[in-house]
């Protein structure tokens, strides 16, 4: 029996259904941020002057906060290797530690929050703060998603639903905490580490 054209063209892109769907999320997704990114830039660059950021954040907790995301993007890794290994315990472990690396990081993104609200540092105080706000608490949006998200899959997965012949969906779960992760890199990179540029005399 032949193959259906569509069929046909998912087995050239080389992905499934769900994969291909999942990039494309992404890759729209990706264009939200953008947008968010190009605003900041745009009105980093227009502004007569800029904050130095440490003189608002706390960049060694933020700092910790990236490394407990990044190390729940590992763990996400093993997650997925175990299911495709056929090893149930394993693959509820790592997903267990991935969502209690997610709910940490919005922990400490809370944390942050309150202590930034009791110093008066608001979203409406200036264009640094508004950026600030706004790109943090969209990715925390995607972060909570995540989470979401990841606990469902791992409910599945201690169900027996997931498993080396169908390892797709933890798979999929994990390009999208992946990009969460990565996304929050270059937010870590622009907003807490980019310093004011000297001006000029």
């Amino acid at each position: 029996m032949a193959c259906l054209p569509g069929k046909e063209s998912r087995r050239a892109l080389g992905m499934s259904s769900g994969k291909f769907a999942m990039w494309g999320f992404l890759a729209s997704d990706g264009m939200g941020f953008a947008g968010l990114f190009g605003a900041y830039l745009a009105t980093r660059a227009h502004a007569v002057t800029w904050p130095d950021p440490s003189d608002y954040l706390a960049l060694d907790l933020t700092a910790f906060n990236t490394f407990v995301l990044v190390c729940s993007s590992v763990t996400m890794v093993y997650a997925l290797s175990a299911c495709k290994a056929g090893n149930r315990q394993k693959t509820i472990a790592y997903l267990a530690l991935t969502v209690l690396g997610g709910l940490t990081f919005l922990g400490v993104q809370v944390y942050e929050y309150y202590h930034l609200q009791h110093d008066g540092v608001v979203p409406w105080q200036n264009n640094f703060c508004a950026t600030f706000y706004s790109l943090t608490c969209y990715h925390g949006l995607h972060v909570l998603s995540g989470v979401i998200y990841l606990t469902c899959i791992l409910i599945g997965t201690i169900r027996g639903k997931y498993g080396p012949e169908n390892s797709s969906p933890v798979e999929l779960v994990g390009l999208f905490w992946h990009f969460v992760d990565l996304v929050w890199i270059l937010l870590f990179t622009f907003i807490y580490l980019l310093k004011p540029l000297p001006v000029a005399g």
